[in-house]
């Protein structure tokens, strides 16, 4: 992406120079438990085993963990994206006769609280909707690129646009009806929802990187196959299998890799706000 001179959001706390300590259950049955609760939504459990001795940081002078030359590039490339779809939503929901809150970010590493309660690295990118807040452990960038096997720049500016898109989502409304369903359907109904839910966040994410390169040109050649390809790399049909060597399609939360990619480049084609809404077309069609 060809980002050079653009400004950065000033919505972004770091807390990567806080010494993250690693969660009291990263051990014994409790990393179990926690391996299965990101399977079910959606993750990889083999990287929370893998994690559950996790390397001890350095420590910069004041007691701080240090930050590497590679560490501050990311930082600055999250404030970049997340001024970008500052820019990007606040244009679309003006035009729509809305009006913007912006979200904020926290960049961590390790460990670290928000409020939506406890944050760990092995969860990956979140949004919580009770801050209004992207947390994010910049690590995850590495293993995206070395895990899932979708490197680049604009597969992690997909990975903010979408945690974004859902933010979008809580400002229209659809967060707070989602959780009144909570309890009123079965599981399995409440997860073919969530499949509805990130579904239209990667539509939201497509959307954010149509009016980007519309506004600023910044996409170059090969940038779109990447966002294409980490869509599809965190499908719940890839990630199963990957883990466990079998398919449960109603665990699903976040779709199929085709599901996903599909999705995301529909809005990325479209541009428009309202353009598809996956809360409405039988769950079949998706």
């Amino acid at each position: 992406m060809r980002l050079g001179g653009r400004r950065r959001s000033s919505n972004v706390e770091d807390r990567r120079r806080m010494a993250g300590k690693p969660a009291a259950a990263a051990g014994g049955i409790g990393i179990l438990v926690l391996a299965l609760v990101v399977w079910a939504l959606g993750g990889n459990p083999m990287q929370v085993l893998q994690q559950a001795q996790p390397p001890a940081q350095r420590a910069a002078p004041g007691g701080g963990a240090e930050l590497t030359e590679k560490d501050i590039a990311a930082g600055q490339f999250a404030e970049t994206i997340l001024a970008s779809t500052e820019d990007v939503w606040g244009r679309l929901f003006e035009q729509n006769n809305l009006n913007y809150r912006p979200a904020r970010m926290v960049l961590f590493r390790g460990t670290t609280s928000s409020g939506c309660g406890h944050a760990s690295s092995a969860t990956g990118p979140f949004y919580c909707p009770a801050d209004q807040t992207v947390y994010l452990d910049t690590s995850f960038f590495d293993q995206m690129a070395d895990q899932l096997g979708a490197p680049g720049d604009f597969a992690q500016a997909y990975v903010i646009a979408h945690e974004v898109g859902h933010h979008v989502q809580n400002l229209l409304g659809r967060t707070d009806w989602m959780d009144s369903q909570r309890g009123q359907v079965s599981k399995t109904e409440y997860n073919r929802l969530s499949v509805r839910l990130e579904l239209q966040a990667d539509y939201y994410a497509g959307v954010w990187a149509h009016h980007e390169q519309a506004r600023f040109g910044s996409l170059e050649p090969g940038d779109v196959r990447e966002g294409l390809t980490a869509a599809s790399a965190i499908g719940d049909d890839r990630l199963q299998r990957q883990a466990t060597g079998r398919v449960v399609p109603d665990s699903f939360t976040h779709g199929t890799s085709e599901q996903r990619l599909r999705w995301f480049y529909a809005g990325f084609e479209s541009g428009d706000l309202g353009g598809a809404d996956t809360f409405e077309m039988p769950y079949e069609r998706l």
